[in-house]
């Protein structure tokens, strides 16, 4: 008995056709033309519909413990609202204390994620203290299926050093990882916030002036060169700016590999939301800030010419009530992060492709197998062809708006309350399993740990 998905229109980064596909077990068997079907096979008829490989999302931020409060996204809640946005694996940070092992990290958010999750997931590990034990601990990484790694160049409590930099790169060229880096000068951040505050600024709108586009160019441009004196690909998370993009262009002009990643607020929203009335700023605040108009369009363009390789969401949700409000005279105290996990895929699909911005294969580019292929999951993820997993989406078309009593995320708002999505899953696979149709969960809780080898494109 197999699953058979007939006369829908599956899309690859290269090509849409008519094709059939044969599901047998948690793998996918067949993909082509007019399979044949047998009385015990059970038939989706995806007549009129877009088949696209599971979504996957390689930044998230469940059940993560900012030192003061929880994120509102926990993996149960999380995973739910993944697979209800046709997202079937995300990879989210574990992340190492001071004074501990990345080891210990591993195994904490294994703990957090297992049978909780209704997708699969894997992890980076962020890296916060760099010494000589966390160096011979690299090896053990890759043998339990982490070879991809974070480093953040902003927050006190997180930072790494360009010593500690350089190092690491050093090392990572040598076994075939790949480092993602969360690209702001920290010490500028620490100046402008305190000038911020020092002149009376407490609002929301404070929060893009104290981390100006030049707060990320320089980073990228500092971790770019470091990158090239250890002869390091580097991949640059949540890029925000047109400066940070050019600095990128300069590096790759001179032979070096970058990976970039933005987001979909960066993509469809600028800094005028941070001046919104009573407090509603605090909603879109997160780190780098919401951009400019010109920011936009230089990341559209990115995206369209193949600079930009994946959007994910940098999904950190936070209660407005309870938890937003920390910051409410104080925006540095203000918890950074957006909800966004469930929205993305729409989102995409609504403001590029339904608007001839990207083509359906771009979209399936950015948003699962050059994911699949940097983070060293491909071909079990990413595709549809025969021997990998069967995590597939059928996608239609539809009218109607994004709120935050129908999102699935465990968070009281929404930064894309109102906007009208014109495309969403219909029914969601999960390695052979039907979990998600109609806009009902079916089978909650079934994420694996996916182990991964070093990748790239």
């Amino acid at each position: 008995m197999a699953v058979i998905i007939k006369n829908g229109t599956v899309v690859s980064p290269t090509q849409s056709a008519m094709q059939d596909i044969r599901i047998e077990g948690e793998k996918i068997a067949q993909v082509g033309e007019n399979l044949p079907v047998s009385a015990e096979d059970t038939v989706y008829d995806a007549q009129g519909k877009l088949v696209f490989p599971g979504f996957i999302d390689a930044h998230t931020h469940m059940d993560m413990d900012n030192g003061k409060i929880v994120t509102a996204d926990d993996f149960a809640s999380g995973g739910r609202a993944a697979i209800a946005g046709g997202t079937t694996l995300l990879i989210d940070f574990a992340t190492q204390d001071k004074g501990h092992l990345m080891g210990e990290a591993f195994y904490q958010w294994m703990a957090k994620a297992e049978q909780k999750c209704s997708c699969d997931y894997a992890f980076h590990m962020a890296i916060i203290d760099w010494n000589e034990e966390t160096r011979q601990e690299l090896t053990n990484m890759f043998r339990i299926g982490v070879s991809s790694f974070k480093v953040y160049l902003a927050y006190d409590n997180l930072r790494i050093n360009d010593r500690e930099l350089y190092e690491l790169l050093c090392d990572m060229k040598k076994l075939g990882g790949i480092v993602g880096v969360h690209c702001e000068n920290g010490d500028l951040v620490n100046e402008l916030v305190a000038e911020q505050l020092a002149a009376g600024n407490t609002s929301p709108a404070a929060h893009p002036a104290s981390r100006p586009a030049e707060v990320e160019a320089e980073a990228i441009s500092r971790l770019l060169y470091i990158a090239k004196l250890a002869d390091c690909p580097v991949h640059i998370v949540h890029l925000s700016t047109k400066l940070g993009l050019e600095e990128i262009r300069k590096a790759r002009a001179n032979g070096q590999t970058v990976y970039v990643e933005t987001c979909p607020q960066y993509l469809l929203m600028d800094d005028c939301v941070y001046s919104q009335p009573d407090f509603e700023g605090a909603k879109y605040v997160c780190s780098p800030p919401v951009r400019k108009k010109e920011d936009q369009e230089a990341l559209w363009e990115g995206l369209i010419n193949g600079e930009i390789q994946t959007v994910a969401t940098d999904h950190c949700s936070y209660n407005f009530h309870g938890q937003k409000d920390l910051g409410i005279d104080d925006f540095s105290k203000i918890p950074n992060g957006l909800p966004g996990i469930e929205h993305r895929p729409e989102l995409i699909y609504t403001y590029g492709v339904k608007t001839g911005r990207i083509t359906k294969e771009k979209m399936c580019e950015i948003l699962t197998a050059n994911n699949a292929k940097i983070f060293g999951c491909y071909p079990q993820k990413g595709v549809i062809a025969p021997g990998s997993d069967a995590d597939i989406v059928i996608w239609q078309d539809c009218q109607e708006p994004i709120t935050a009593a129908a999102q699935h995320h465990n968070v009281d708002y929404t930064p894309y309350e109102g906007i009208e999505i014109l495309g969403k899953p219909q029914t969601v696979f999960l390695r052979g399993q039907e979990v998600f149709r109609d806009g009902k969960l079916l089978q909650p809780e079934l994420g694996i740990y996916i182990s991964r080898e070093p990748g790239g494109l």
